[in-house]
């Protein structure tokens, strides 16, 4: 397990921005529905969060940091339309785990990389509390959507779409 740099980055920058915020410590895990259980909360509280490689045209790669509810998927048609993209897909796990500074399963709706762009769901930001893995497989935190955005800063845009059945 890498070292806790990055959660230690989100707590400071929490506490010197004044959000409330809740820890949630938990076995470890990282699969949103099962996490989701373990912190006693709806899947739909949760924030999914999916690095993504943005083809803009030939020479332009860009990297997003897509937030959904836990109960949705990113809708990849959404993310082209709106970054006026040739191409949208998963980022690479090497990749991913490099700009989000934390492993598969713990990456936070927050960017410390300038080169990840951050955008968030309005259903994110609109929830009373939004649950998320502290960038640790074994530790959560909670906080309002409202907090969120004030902090985070993201790009609010529609780039959820339902989860298939």
């Amino acid at each position: 397990m890498p070292d806790h740099d990055t959660y230690d980055r989100l707590i400071s920058l929490l506490d010197s921005a004044s959000v409330d915020y809740k820890l949630i410590d938990h076995e470890p895990e990282g699969t949103t529905e099962a996490v989701s259980a373990l912190r006693g909360h709806a899947v739909s509280e949760a924030a999914k969060c999916i690095v993504l490689r943005v083809k803009v045209d030939r020479r332009t790669t860009r990297h997003v940091l897509a937030v959904v509810p836990g109960d949705r998927r990113v809708d990849l048609d959404a993310v082209k339309t709106l970054y006026a993209a040739r191409y949208v897909g998963f980022s690479d796990a090497e990749t991913a785990e490099r700009l989000a500074r934390a492993v598969p399963g713990t990456v936070l709706p927050f960017s410390f990389d300038p080169e990840l762009e951050l955008v968030a769901d309005p259903a994110v930001v609109a929830l009373p509390r939004l649950y998320f893995n502290a960038a640790r497989l074994d530790r959560s935190l909670s906080l309002s959507g409202t907090d969120y955005e004030r902090v985070a800063q993201p790009r609010v845009e529609r780039v959820a779409s339902p989860a298939p059945a």
